[in-house]
């Protein structure tokens, strides 16, 4: 008896059978503080997918931990990083970090108080070019695409490409009514196998059909 297929297994870190460069990220994360959804994939070079945690999320430090939070339906390019905290005390003479050292310098300042942004939170169906780097405390929205060797530093909206040192807003991919329309649509929070069932309208452009299918 065959079964009907819808896509490949969520819960597979590998879903191409031989190829370790692709996974399905979210089975390889460890961190308490970091948030992966379905069908996210990262590619990396060989055999260093696995590694995502070590060298892709930057300053993951527990004394000012913030959340990774990633959407499903991601893309992710090699060599993309997320600097999550990292950033020096400003308000002093020295912005040397001298209490992460101890032996008598742990007193100089609370380490709590080290500026952070906040959370790095991507949404759904966002595409992450090669080599680029988000730091703290930005939100990517839905649909977004970053550029390769973008550098993220203030919040991105929705189905927008953004792209340069700091990353600006180069395009729209839709105009605001038909970003509005998708949003609500939502796709991502479909069960698998309606999504499957409409991949010719998720991949194509015929909101009117695919706002038909959502209602």
């Amino acid at each position: 008896m065959e079964f009907p297929l819808f896509g490949p297994d969520p819960n597979s870190t590998y879903p191409f059978k031989g190829n370790d460069k692709l996974i399905f990220l979210k089975n390889v994360i460890k961190a308490s503080n970091i948030f992966v959804g379905d069908y996210t994939y990262f590619y990396a070079e060989e055999g260093e997918a696995e590694k995502f945690e070590e060298c892709n999320v930057l300053y993951n430090y527990d004394f000012t931990k913030v959340k990774l939070i990633i959407g499903k339906f991601c893309a992710i390019a090699s060599k993309v990083r997320f600097i999550m905290t990292g950033d020096h005390k400003l308000d002093g003479i020295s912005t040397y970090p001298f209490p992460i050292f101890g032996n008598g310098w742990e007193d100089a300042f609370n380490p709590f108080d080290l500026p952070v942004k906040g959370d790095i939170v991507i949404g759904h169906d966002v595409w992450l070019g090669y080599d680029a780097l988000i730091k703290n405390g930005v939100t990517i929205g839905n649909g977004a695409i970053i550029a390769t060797r973008a550098v993220v530093v203030k919040d991105v909206p929705a189905y927008s490409i953004v792209a340069g040192n700091p990353a600006k807003v180069v395009k729209m991919r839709f105009d605001n009514k038909t970003i509005e329309r998708l949003e609500k649509i939502a796709w991502w929070n479909w069960d698998i196998e309606k999504i499957t069932k409409n991949l010719s309208l998720i991949c194509h452009l015929d909101v009117d059909r695919l706002e038909a299918t959502s209602a």
